[in-house]
């Protein structure tokens, strides 16, 4: 290649879009252009089913970009990763030079430490610089001469990105990073991604999205779509059409509404003008012929406008549903919440959980006290491991040990989202039986969340880790209650539903305990924050 056209291609003074153009200009005229991935006619099915997950998507990413990857939970954001790799096959063309690398990188023997992992990540690199690496994210270098399986979930992850981000030539492909890790854990990951560059990253954490992406790729409804910028962006972009759709949608509507009732009221003139052509006796009248013409006229023609305006209605329809078939519904969710017999609704004063370790009792976390009033919804934060979750299932009436006091209000009704998934099995009606709901409703939740027709009817334990998770928040939600209390609800679901759900606790201000991770959710739902200190 020209090495004019390299210069242009890396100019830093050129606007990211321009050196994209550049780049994909030269790459079409058939040169070896080592910053271009360029997926063609992608089209992939999943086995058994006749509906296609990607069907001859083309977009072009440059590598240097940060890219964030969203959309509804089973659109196939793992797919297409797995599809980049090679790891399915598929009809279409992926073109890059770049070598892809997926997270989370499985780790075979889980009893190598993490210089032993260097040697087989990355074996070019020196010890001395994947501690440098490790620095960035504020993580002691201990970690590196540990058995891979001691070390914690945000230290695995950690040390992982650390070690593929060092390999030559690599594209990392990063597949929800945060989920499960507390706050601290999910700021020094978004700081080092923040700090580099060629990955695109999967992810629902809206916080991670805005600190360390640059452009977002969304899979939506029938396209994909490439914005340039971050979540904030994207949102914004989003926000926008919503609105104008919504605007155009309300204008379709009335037009349709109207169409409609001016086919009715032709096709009442059309019967009436009929019926007096055909009521007519040529018996009784000197003019009953030229009467029969002309009402026969006049019938005529009633039928022909009416069927100009049914044509037009219809035309208006065809356009609504072109128009809508993209749009990414954020419909209004319900909850059947009760409201509480008392103002107070739990109190809770110098609450210590405590686990049994070869038979001594030790504290999890430091002494916990609150007031829960009716319409409030209290976020327990804290590290992982503080104890948030035990507090839950405690105050939801599980067999623990602990100290201090819990007052309820009389004939508390309580719904529990438990944080595990593990134990969804069989079809929806199973589960609604099981936990004593509508099954109807149920569905009617589920499918506002995004849900296909395929997934409703189908079996739990096939679904997405965000599916069955969005499974237990429509029990949740089905589930008439005082006191919901959810254990982080938000880990793998989508940034629509997460959404959703905000307008939800928004507009019917249930009461509410819960411990999530999701600064944007705690923000916009929480009305008060709790930490817990380990103990």
């Amino acid at each position: 290649m020209p090495f004019f056209a390299v210069c242009l291609c890396e100019d830093r003074d050129k606007k990211p879009w321009e050196r994209m153009f550049l780049r994909l200009f030269l790459y079409r005229k058939g040169y070896d252009i080592m910053s271009i991935i360029s997926v063609n006619n992608l089209t992939y099915y999943y086995d058994g089913c006749d509906e296609a997950v990607y069907e001859n998507v083309s977009f072009t990413l440059d590598t240097t970009w940060k890219t964030g990857l969203i959309g509804r939970n089973g659109r196939g954001k793992t797919t297409l990763l797995k599809l980049l790799t090679g790891e399915l096959e598929n009809d279409g063309a992926v073109n890059t030079k770049a070598e892809f690398l997926y997270f989370p990188f499985d780790v075979e023997d889980k009893n190598m430490t993490g210089s032993e992992l260097i040697g087989m990540i990355c074996p070019e690199v020196q010890e001395w610089e994947v501690i440098r690496e490790l620095s960035y994210m504020g993580t002691d270098c201990d970690i590196l001469y540990r058995p891979f399986n001691t070390l914690s979930g945000g230290e695995q992850t950690r040390l992982l990105l650390c070690l593929l981000f060092l390999r030559d030539n690599a594209f990392l492909l990063i597949d929800e990073p945060t989920n499960c890790l507390d706050l601290d854990a999910r700021e020094a990951i978004g700081d080092y991604l923040k700090t580099k560059s060629g990955f695109i990253l999967v992810s629902h954490d809206r916080d991670l999205l805005d600190k360390c992406t640059d452009h977002i790729l969304s899979l939506n409804r029938s396209d994909t779509e490439i914005i340039n910028g971050n979540y904030s962006v994207w949102k914004e972009n989003f926000d926008r059409k919503e609105a104008n759709e919504l605007m155009r949608d309300k204008k379709l509507k009335s037009e349709i509404g109207h169409l409609k009732a001016a086919a009715e009221r032709s096709k009442k003139w059309a019967d009436t003008a009929e019926s007096r052509k055909i009521g007519i006796d040529p018996t009784k009248t000197e003019k009953s012929p030229d009467r029969r013409a002309v009402e026969g006229a006049k019938a005529k023609a009633m039928m022909k406008r009416m069927k100009a305006v049914e044509s037009r209605r219809q035309t208006a329809i065809d356009e609504k549903s072109e128009l809508l078939k993209n749009r990414e519904y954020i419909d209004t969710l319900k909850i059947p919440s009760i409201k509480a017999k008392s103002a107070t609704v739990l109190s809770v004063q110098n609450l210590v959980p405590y686990y049994c370790d070869n038979g001594d009792s030790n504290a999890i976390c430091e002494p916990v006290s609150f007031t829960l009033s009716d319409g409030e919804r209290l976020c327990l934060s804290g590290k992982n491991g503080c104890g948030k979750s035990t507090i839950l299932k405690i105050i939801a009436g599980a067999d623990i040990s602990y100290s201090g006091s819990i007052a309820k209000a009389p004939g508390l009704k309580i719904s529990v989202l438990p944080q595990d998934t593990n134990g969804l099995c069989g079809t929806l009606d199973e589960f609604s039986e099981r936990l004593g709901v509508d099954a109807e409703l149920v569905r009617a939740i589920l499918a506002k969340l995004g849900f296909s027709r395929r997934e409703l009817i189908g079996r739990t334990e096939n679904l997405s880790a965000g599916q069955k998770k969005k499974v237990l928040i429509a029990g949740s939600l089905a589930t008439p209650a005082n006191l919901y209390i959810w254990d982080e609800p938000l880990n793998f679901v989508d940034i629509i539903s997460r959404i959703q759900l905000e307008r939800l606790l928004g507009a019917n201000t249930p009461t509410m305990l819960l411990a999530e991770h999701d600064r944007y959710f705690c923000e916009n739902t929480g009305t008060e924050r709790l930490y817990i200190t380990k103990g």
